[in-house]
């Protein structure tokens, strides 16, 4: 399972999205739509089209991609003069119109549980009851605490076709562990997209070192697979950043 396109109004970089939770806290469509931006549209391959639009000119191909998410939503296609208008179209149709009725169904349930109440008074709340993944602070130890490291096989464990050896192990270990310790908050979000498919780590993160060529990553596992080949911190820390560089289209995958 690679990281999930998530069609709920949910960005895959920032959480619930800030149009979403205006809607969810009483606010008005209008006041929703003027607050959308394109990081608010969770559908990677629509946010790529639709932002073709901010272009001044749109390649033969560009112009097919929109005309036809145009076509597939009943909406105009593009033309010399519509592009700022037809960007707005697709983006609010891409993040508000497609929840609607979840909205609708979330809305009643804050009202059966007694806590619209508060929304509705005290706007400054919804941040708290819809936290957002990018407003939380991550940090090296709190990656470092929840990666469980390899363990040297038994006699009794299956035998690798061409296991590496417990040396090569300890020190691509290693590297990582450097790594992680000298990231930046925002090397750290792209290593857990890259590594479990959103940006705080999961409870259980798993480490492999096998024989490969690039860092590769199995999200529905939470595991990080790690070439046993580097001999120098240097060549690692370059092909981890070209991996985790990759979370925009490849999803864990280089």
């Amino acid at each position: 399972m690679a990281m999930q396109k998530l069609k709920s109004g949910f960005s895959i970089n920032l959480g619930i999205s800030l149009p979403v939770v205006t809607l969810l806290t009483g606010g008005s469509t209008n006041t929703a739509v003027s607050a959308l931006s394109l990081l608010d549209c969770p559908d990677l391959d629509h946010r790529e089209t639709i932002g073709f639009l901010k272009n001044t000119e749109l390649t033969a191909a560009e112009t097919t991609r929109v005309t036809d998410l145009c076509l597939s939503w009943d909406l105009p296609v593009p033309t010399s003069t519509n592009h700022d208008w037809l960007f707005q179209e697709l983006l609010s149709h891409a993040v508000i119109h497609c929840v609607r009725l979840p909205i609708k169904q979330i809305r009643r349930g804050l009202k059966e549980t007694g806590i619209w109440p508060l929304l509705s008074s005290r706007p400054d709340v919804g941040p708290i009851i819809f936290p957002r993944e990018s407003n939380e602070e991550l940090k090296p130890q709190a990656v470092i605490q929840n990666i469980h490291w390899p363990q040297p096989k038994s006699d009794s464990d299956e035998e690798e076709d061409d296991p590496v050896p417990l040396e090569k192990v300890s020190l691509i270990t290693g590297f990582l562990r450097k790594f992680i310790e000298e990231a930046s908050p925002e090397v750290l979000r792209d290593l857990m997209r890259f590594w479990v498919g959103w940006e705080l780590p999961a409870k259980k993160l798993f480490v492999e070192v096998a024989t490969s060529t690039y860092p590769t990553a199995f999200t529905c596992f939470y595991k990080l697979k790690l070439p046993g080949h580097y001999q120098t911190y240097l060549i690692f820390h370059q092909e981890m950043m070209m991996a985790i560089s990759s979370v925009s289209s490849g999803f864990g995958l280089v």
